[in-house]
């Protein structure tokens, strides 16, 4: 719980944002797109990825490296693998289109992949899974991002900390949303933290000197340190050649960030695939019920000492959602702040009132 919080409505973030984009040029379909995402991330408890990252696309919109009218031209490989240049515009604007070309390929054959070139940072790789889950669909979500962790053994920065997301509808038990990054913790939790003024726990990041730190502001001049060791360095590779060798797009170290340099198109890669994921079974009701199952198992398992309850992927978020899609999303004094003295420089009067 944030002390001291202001509790915005969703439907009051979602208007603000989108106001506030539409101010600056943004057309009102791809503005609707961008609000609607960094506010279902904050709905989710996803903070890092909400309405506070505003200000950072903005900035590059300004710097001319985010293309907010992109023609999103969509080349059709074979019936089932599309191919789309984001032309540098807003990597939310280039998913939801990729989601939904995918969900067109997939109602047809069962199953649907678009690879996206030349985008930029998407948000949370769980808002395309939730687009596609929303529509009966099962998804798989790669990207790849700016160079942020070093390969295991290495003290170089070369792999990002690309998100993979995977997702399965359910039924009376909820969905199956796993959206992880394969190191310790997302930078942008760092940023957040050096934000409201706050240290990071040891063992999140090493400083430029290769040294464990937990003032967030030397962590975010250092390198971020990835899961499990060599594990969750392959992860990151493996998402590289999904999001960026495969696709066209920036790899190996080549992708730009999306901070250090607001002039610089960052050239980040998407890999989507959504199917049918009662295909190989006898219809989709025992999908459904084989998946409730499973759920219902996985938080059934005795709990470990300490331990209060088993959640399943996804779970705590979900039940976040609907406590803020109830109370408001609480956002502090200082981030309200923040983002009404952005909107006003920009010269929209457009406010968040809780």
């Amino acid at each position: 719980m944030t002390i001291g919080a202001v509790h915005i409505s969703p439907a009051e973030a979602r208007e603000w944002a989108t106001q506030v984009l539409k101010h600056i040029g943004v057309g009102h379909e791809h503005a609707v797109v961008v609000a609607n995402a960094l506010v279902l991330a904050d709905l989710r408890g996803v903070d890092t990825h909400g309405i506070n990252r505003l200000p950072g696309y903005i900035a590059r919109i300004e710097a001319g490296s985010l293309n907010i009218s992109p023609s999103l031209h969509i080349e059709q490989k074979t019936p089932v693998m599309a191919s789309i240049d984001a032309e540098s515009c807003f990597g939310f604007v280039a998913g939801h289109e990729a989601i939904e070309q995918c969900i067109s390929m997939a109602e047809t054959f069962g199953v649907g992949i678009t690879a996206v070139r030349n985008s930029s940072h998407f948000g949370m790789g769980a808002t395309y899974l939730l687009q596609a889950i929303e529509r009966g669909f099962g998804a798989m979500v790669f990207t790849n991002a700016s160079r942020s962790m070093p390969p295991w053994g290495s003290r170089e920065p070369l792999l990002g900390t690309s998100p993979m997301a995977v997702g399965f509808p359910g039924g009376a038990k909820g969905d199956f949303v796993l959206d992880m990054s394969p190191s310790v913790v997302a930078r942008g939790k760092v940023r957040k933290a050096a934000r409201r003024g706050e240290q990071i726990p040891e063992g999140w990041m090493l400083d430029a000197e290769g040294r464990a730190t937990t003032d967030p502001h030397a962590a975010l001049k250092g390198t971020v340190l990835p899961i499990g060791g060599p594990k969750g360095s392959g992860l990151a590779a493996m998402m590289d050649i999904f999001g960026g060798l495969l696709t066209g797009a920036s790899f190996a170290g080549d992708v730009h960030d999306q901070y250090s340099d607001v002039t610089k198109p960052q050239g980040v890669g998407h890999w989507f695939m959504v199917f049918k994921p009662e295909a190989f079974l006898g219809s989709k009701e025992e999908y459904i019920e084989r998946m409730d199952t499973l759920l219902h198992r996985i938080r059934k398992c005795d709990p470990a000492q300490g331990v209060a309850q088993i959640y399943t992927p996804g779970e705590i978020e979900a039940d976040r959602q609907k406590v803020r899609e109830k109370n408001g999303i609480p956002y502090t004094p200082q981030e309200i702040e923040a983002l009404h003295e952005m909107a006003f420089s920009l010269g929209c009067k457009a406010k968040l009132v809780g």
